[in-house]
């Protein structure tokens, strides 16, 4: 689960770490109240979506000299301004897509005075299976970029979990970013901070970008991106009342109600696989012959008839998808359960593309029989290969 950047400042702040005063607001007529409250007299008004690049972004209804999605403010009367031509437009970023998303939550924030920029995140390192810092001189742009370019300048520090952060630890951090005098001193203290926080509230990723190296030489969290492990979230009623649903994918959130691996995707085939491993495989061999996935759809090893028949109904719900590819390899899952979730499915919202069924496994003769004796068109495939084929040449026409 994720979260917005003025959530996620505002728990790190509860940690300990430094974060400057900031103001959310949910209509662009909360602006003037919000920026009066700050200490001026710059304030940056900040975009608030799930996506990174916004302040590189391009809003779809101003035209191409409008500013992006993070804009400085010299004025109470500019922040007004920023915010009136922000609130309610679609921001397009690298990580939206072409779609974008609106732009219904605005962060006014003071403003600091920066003399670097740096990286700092906060993940599992599953190569040693530790949390550790990633950290890099290089801030305030794409990581990415930089790992690719420059990956000497990107450093790694596992966490020992018994120890928890030491001086050590904190040593190499602050040598990984040429840290000293006052800023080496906030470190002491941040960077264990940052830890407790990503281990007490069961994080994935903690991202801080830039964590900046201010004028008078202390350190302050400019942007940061929080993200939670969905399979803690019981643990943490509060992480999960900071979630927005109209930053996610309806299909999604239906698909969570379920207990569904769901993670909606760009192409045409819609795919429902019981297993990641086999999932990550059907998508790889649509990609293979010519076409893309709609989605990424675990059903899991012990689904019923009903969570089948959801994730087929999620499915079909893609407006994008042409054609269904049902991939099964039933161990624990039995074909003869799928097959019964998939004809109860095409029998409540009709079959408008074509839909291709390969099963294998547990129960699957009695999974093919009730396909068969269905009345419905589908297509039955001997193996993946077989069945990658017959739903890209159906599609195809």
């Amino acid at each position: 689960m994720n979260i917005h950047e003025y959530q996620a400042k505002a728990l790190l702040k509860s940690y300990g770490a430094p974060v400057a005063e900031g103001v959310a607001i949910f209509s662009a007529e909360e602006a003037e109240a919000a920026a009066k409250s700050l200490p001026g007299p710059l304030y940056v008004v900040k975009s608030q979506i799930h996506a990174g690049g916004r302040g590189k972004g391009k809003f779809k209804e101003l035209g191409p000299e409008a500013k992006g999605g993070v804009r400085l403010a010299f004025s109470i009367d500019e922040a007004k301004a920023h915010a009136k031509e922000m609130f309610g437009n679609t921001l397009v970023t690298a990580q939206t897509g072409e779609a974008g998303k609106q732009v219904n939550r605005l962060y006014i924030e003071d403003g600091a005075d920066i003399a670097r920029e740096l990286y700092c995140s906060l993940l599992v390192d599953r190569s040693v299976g530790r949390v550790a810092f990633v950290v890099s001189t290089e801030g305030g742009m794409d990581i990415e970029a930089v790992a690719h370019d420059t990956p000497e300048k990107i450093h790694t520090i596992a966490i020992d979990p018994e120890t928890g952060v030491t001086a050590d630890d904190i040593a190499k951090i602050c040598k990984a970013l040429e840290l000293s005098g006052a800023a080496a001193e906030d470190a002491k203290s941040l960077f264990p901070a940052l830890y407790k926080a990503f281990d007490e509230k069961d994080m994935s990723l903690l991202e801080i970008n830039p964590l900046i190296v201010m004028k008078n030489d202390h350190l302050r969290v400019l942007d940061a991106k929080v993200s939670f492990d969905g399979n803690a979230l019981f643990r943490h009623d509060d992480v999960r009342a900071l979630r927005d649903e109209t930053e996610e994918d309806a299909k999604e959130i239906e698909a969570s109600k379920w207990d569904l691996a769901y993670v909606a995707l760009d192409g045409n085939i819609g795919c429902m696989v019981n297993g990641a491993g086999l999932a990550m495989a059907t998508m790889d061999i649509i990609k293979l012959y010519g076409k893309e996935p709609a989605n990424f759809c675990d059903v899991g090893g012990g689904a019923g008839k009903e969570k089948v028949a959801a994730a087929f109904k999620i499915i079909t719900a893609d407006p994008k998808v042409e054609g269904i590819l049902v991939n099964i390899f039933g161990g624990i899952m039995k074909c003869d359960v799928i097959a019964e979730g998939v004809i109860a499915a095409v029998k409540e919202v009709g079959l408008k593309v074509p839909l291709v069924v390969r099963l294998e496994g547990t129960n699957v003769e009695l999974g093919k029989k009730l396909l068969n004796e269905s009345g419905l068109a589908i297509t039955a495939a001997d193996d993946l290969d077989d069945a990658a084929k017959k739903i890209v040449a159906a599609i195809n026409g």
